[in-house]
């Protein structure tokens, strides 16, 4: 539920760029947007958000957990070059849209960038309603990146992305080359008590707490606890941004499946990352600059940075 804009520069870059025009398998409505987008898109102001919505395309992934292929949402750079890809994975309940500010500097700088949707959340076909636990998200990800990424990334993580990017990476490091871990939050062990309740009971309580996820005055609410000079007319754009994903039949669904199941608890798994790993800190509590302190210190290969111009905004 994070939007980030933050300057880029890469001094260093050496582009050597090949023309990749990839084909669109959907429909593109009169409005620009893709036809498998909720219709609530086109309420949408923010330009970049448009933008970064134009560009959404569903790619197919075959999974093991699946007889069909699951059409996955994401973006795709238009140019492809020789330098590591840059993948960018959103936080909870979230979607590519998340990086709506940062994804055009990153084209604009000559990286090879991917945005990302995490199986679950965004805007990826699930009217089968896979399984969308964190095995499955994982799984997920590595068939595509297996497809159609097919080297080392450099993979992105804020907030609870980080903990997708860690879970990932102990299982699949020959497919990371670096990571990025933007507030990461890592250091929750999941919901697994809901995994212990009878399931009816589990199930109407986390179908609950997913339908306040959904709320309009949640999201509102949430924007302005984050940002106190936003007007109300960015504030409700905001919003109809970070639920936009939410309007899909399949949402809730999905959602809950992951909850119930048990979520993300990778602490185990921190001391085990080797690859180098960027912390990044924004804006942060004392609280959270411990628990980005504590990371600093677990992972082997790691450097830590804290940029607090860079603007976030919670949807």
């Amino acid at each position: 539920m994070l939007a980030l804009t933050l300057g880029c520069s890469h001094p260093g870059l050496t582009f050597s760029p090949e023309k990749f025009r990839p084909k669109r398998s959907f429909c593109v409505c009169a409005n620009g947007f893709p036809s498998f987008l909720p219709e609530d898109v086109d309420n949408i102001k923010d330009t970049f958000a448009r933008n970064l919505a134009q560009r959404i395309e569903r790619l197919p992934v075959q999974v093991p957990f699946l007889k069909t292929s699951i059409m996955s949402s994401c973006v795709r750079p238009v140019m492809q070059g020789r330098t590591d890809p840059v993948v960018l994975l959103h936080g909870f309940d979230s979607s590519v849209l998340e990086w709506r500010y940062v994804y055009p500097l990153l084209e604009e700088a000559g990286v090879d960038a991917w945005a990302i949707d995490i199986l679950g959340w965004g805007f990826s076909d699930l009217e089968s309603r896979p399984l969308c636990d964190v095995a499955s998200k994982r799984n997920h990800l590595y068939q595509l990146w297996k497809s159609y990424i097919k080297k080392p990334m450099i993979l992105v993580g804020p907030s609870l992305g980080a903990a997708v990017a860690i879970d990932f990476v102990i299982y699949h490091p020959e497919a990371v080359s670096k990571l990025v871990l933007i507030d990461a939050s890592v250091y929750a062990e999941g919901t697994r008590e809901m995994s212990t309740l009878p399931r009816p009971f589990a199930y109407a309580g986390v179908s609950s707490a997913v339908a306040l996820l959904k709320s309009v005055p949640l999201r509102y609410y949430v924007n302005n606890l984050a940002f106190k000079n936003l007007s109300f007319d960015v504030s409700m754009d905001w919003m109809k941004i970070g639920r936009l994903h939410c309007l899909h039949p399949w949402w809730e669904d999905a959602t809950v499946n992951f909850m119930m199941n048990g979520g993300y608890n990778v602490i185990p798994l921190i001391k085990q990352v080797t690859q180098q790993t960027l912390i990044m800190g924004v804006r942060m509590t004392d609280y959270q600059y411990k628990l980005a302190f504590r990371l600093h210190v677990s992972c082997k290969m790691r450097r830590y940075a804290q940029y607090p111009s860079v603007v976030i905004s919670l949807m």
